[in-house]
């Protein structure tokens, strides 16, 4: 009898052991990189203000880690859809995480429309948002390129007797001083972004 349960232990042990063992040698290990591996820059406006700057020579000839498979330059790249697929994924099928996701947001957009076609009162219907402006963010470059237009569009309202020049001038000095009608347009996108914030994930439709 003693002999038994001697050998009904080691048997016990010797399969959790190779269990563990099993396990530890089943783990995934992620790829780490040395501290002197840079990050991927991957978005075209960071690479276009690296470029603009003297960071870019320092690393010009240093080692870049990879990039991951989430990290793209598309447009409908949104930090926050990312992570909530993460949270939702399971069992590292991101895939899945993915389409449920893309699923959900096009059952929004026909709860929405379902609800505006059932609404019968025309008051109602007034009420239901169908054109929504929806705030998305611009590139250093196109906000330097707004900024040109909106001056250049504030001088030439002024007085036609008024030389373009003379208009801009008076402009660009009303302008660093935060003044001028080209900082009042800037203020009242900004305001207007503010108070249509919600509308944001719109975006991703």
């Amino acid at each position: 009898m003693a002999n038994l349960r001697l050998f009904i232990s080691s048997t016990t042990n010797l399969l959790n052991n190779y269990g563990l063992a099993r396990c530890s040698l089943m783990k995934r290990g992620y790829s780490v990189f040395p501290p002197r591996y840079v990050p991927p820059i991957y978005r075209k406006e960071d690479q276009e203000t690296l470029f603009q700057s003297d960071e870019a020579k320092k690393i010009m000839h240093e080692q870049v880690k990879p990039a991951l498979v989430t990290d793209t330059c598309s447009e409908f790249r949104d930090e926050r859809v990312l992570k909530f697929i993460n949270t939702l994924m399971k069992n590292g099928n991101r895939k899945l995480a993915t389409l449920l996701v893309t699923k959900t947001f096009e059952c929004v957009k026909r709860l929405q429309l379902e609800r505006y076609h059932k609404t019968t009162s025309s008051e109602a219907k007034s009420n239901i948002e169908l054109n929504p402006f929806v705030p998305v963010p611009i590139t250093p470059i196109m906000a330097q390129h707004k900024a040109m237009l909106w001056l250049i569009q504030a001088a030439n309202g002024k007085d036609r007797l008024v030389r373009i020049y003379d208009a801009l001038a008076k402009e660009l000095i009303a302008a660093s001083q935060n003044q001028g009608h080209a900082v009042k347009t800037k203020l009242e996108l900004h305001k207007k972004c503010q108070d249509n914030r919600a509308y944001a994930h719109f975006r991703w439709l």
